[in-house]
């Protein structure tokens, strides 16, 4: 049973947008390891940007100096 966990920013990412992820991630098993759809488990986690590192600093200071 492959397990996909997708993690993204919470900034604002649509149900429909979840919903394309969750299908894209899902083609993809099915396409390469040919996998049965009904065995694949996806997980989508928002993470607050100021739970999200890149180098040194947090997203969101990094949002913040970028504006």
């Amino acid at each position: 049973m492959p397990y996909i966990n997708i993690k993204v920013t919470d900034e604002q990412v649509t149900v429909q947008q979840k919903k394309q992820l969750i299908q894209g991630a899902t083609q993809l098993l099915i396409d390469v390891l040919e996998k049965n759809p009904a065995t694949i488990f996806v997980v989508i986690d928002e993470v607050n940007t100021d739970n999200w590192g890149i180098g040194f600093n947090t997203v969101t200071s990094l949002r913040i100096s970028n504006n």
